[in-house]
């Protein structure tokens, strides 16, 4: 995308490119969303960044307006299949937190100083200030929607010390954490405690970019809800999805309603451990496929005739991905029936059950012995299958159909709802060769969506 056509989304304050890029303002020393309402800056004064942490390593503050941090992810990230693409999806789910650079380069099969460069050379900004960006923005949303100690939230966000913490919020936001936490109309101020504001829950705002069709997402979560560790309460139109999740450091109760006033949906999420807030966030961001271009889509679909009417009548239907890949991949193995069955059979019970949520879903491990679910469950128990978020797709995919059990639709329908590849058309010929496997190469980089379009009963003017 050239610059001047970077400006001209920003003179008219284009939200679809929200998160595709930023825009820094020399003479105020602020960087902005593309579409923040502040007044245009003159074009030699502005400055573009392919990310966040890009703006902030170059010395720039946040937009008190915008909040550029809080925009959806680049759509880009879920396309690409390549070491970038990869690397930003395992940032996304706070790999660099837990194990660091070396745990990064180490998932993604480079050196830490190939990731390094790979990453300065593309987006403005290594893996450590793409990190730091996020822990900035999970401890934003901690200062602003709970009663939590300074102290803690440091720690819950990710960062190394309290020192460092507030240094980071200052270069970024211009003031101290406290002043953060006090702004007009965003602070809780003291009030709840620690134990209050672990049961309350963290509120949250999931943006998404353009129109999105939640209807068609829930009907979709409540058909594939499973007793235990899923539910969706309500009737059409004003449900509430809730399910229970594995952390890295603990487990997570997560809830999303339908509804929405604005361009985002409520959710909160109730954790055992705060530092698995980024995660779940994430997590739940790839479930319900918030980081999409649907404009995008839209321009290549609704070209096409056999789904030009389908677009155009459901603007921003997703792609829905899976809250966690090897559960997903498990149960697509062995179907809705036997999955209720094994949930209160081998499944985790929640320490303080909710309502209906009981349980999580067995982890692998606990079903290697399964008649039906086992080679797979070896598989991932074992590394020989890999469904995390940085993992080759392709090898993947690969590795999947080597495993027992597992179909050449199972792998297809895996790569798409676990992997989150936007590119899968689970419907072609199973027997087909993977890459020959393209309902239509018009609808590339899209087949998902144009999977998700034709299983849709036509509307009525249809």
């Amino acid at each position: 995308m050239a610059e001047d056509t970077r400006y001209e989304a920003v003179s008219s304050r284009d939200a679809r490119f929200d998160g595709a890029f930023f825009f820094a303002v020399e003479t105020t020393g602020i960087y902005c969303r593309p579409s923040c309402p502040a007044v245009t800056p003159k074009r030699k004064n502005v400055t573009f960044f392919p990310t966040a942490a890009a703006a902030q390593g170059h010395g720039f503050r946040a937009c008190r307006r915008c909040r550029p941090d809080a925009v959806p992810g680049s759509a880009e990230w879920n396309v690409r299949a390549d070491v970038v693409g990869r690397a930003m999806r395992l940032i996304g789910d706070g790999v660099v937190d837990r194990e660091g650079v070396p745990g990064l380069a180490g998932r993604l099969g480079y050196s830490p100083r190939q990731v390094q460069r790979q990453l300065t050379a593309e987006l403005g900004a290594g893996p450590v200030a793409l990190a730091r960006a996020q822990r900035a923005h999970t401890a934003r949303l901690l200062l602003q929607t709970t009663g939590l100690p300074v102290t803690e939230i440091a720690f819950a966000s990710g960062f190394a010390s309290v020192r460092q913490f507030n240094d980071t919020i200052r270069r970024i936001y211009a003031r101290t954490p406290t002043e953060l936490r006090a702004e007009s109309g965003t602070g809780t101020g003291t009030g709840a405690g620690p134990r209050t504001a672990l049961a309350a829950g963290v509120p949250l705002r999931l943006a998404h970019r353009g129109p999105y069709a939640a209807r068609e997402v829930f009907d979709l979560l409540a058909a594939e809800a499973l007793p235990g560790v899923e539910e969706v309460l309500g009737d059409p139109g004003a449900r509430t999805y809730r399910r229970t999740l594995r952390l890295p450091y603990g487990t997570g109760i997560v809830s999303v309603d339908e509804r929405s006033t604005g361009p985002w949906l409520e959710a909160r999420i109730h954790l055992s451990d705060l530092r698995d807030l980024t995660t779940a966030v994430q997590r739940l961001r790839r479930l319900l496929d918030l980081d999409a271009d649907p404009y995008a889509v839209a321009e290549r679909l609704g070209a096409d005739p056999v789904l030009a009417e389908r677009v155009a009548a459901r603007p921003g239907l997703r792609s829905p991905g899976a809250a966690d890949p090897d559960e997903f991949a498990l149960r697509t193995v062995v179907g809705p029936d036997e999955a209720a069955r094994l949930v209160p059979a081998l499944g985790t019970p929640l320490e303080n059950a909710c309502g209906a949520l009981t349980h999580l879903f067995p982890e692998p491990a606990a079903l290697t012995g399964h008649p039906q679910a086992g080679p797979l469950a070896t598989a991932l128990a074992t590394g020989a299958v890999r469904l995390d978020p940085g993992a080759d797709r392709d090898e993947s995919e690969r590795a999947l159909r080597a495993v027992a059990g597992v179909t050449p639709t199972h792998a297809a329908v895996i790569r798409e709802r676990a992997l989150g590849d936007p590119d899968v058309d689970p419907d072609a010929d199973p027997d087909a060769d993977p890459d020959a496997r393209s309902g239509s190469d018009a609808w590339r980089p899209w087949r998902s969506y144009a999977h998700r379009y034709r299983r849709l009963a036509p509307l009525p003017s249809q």
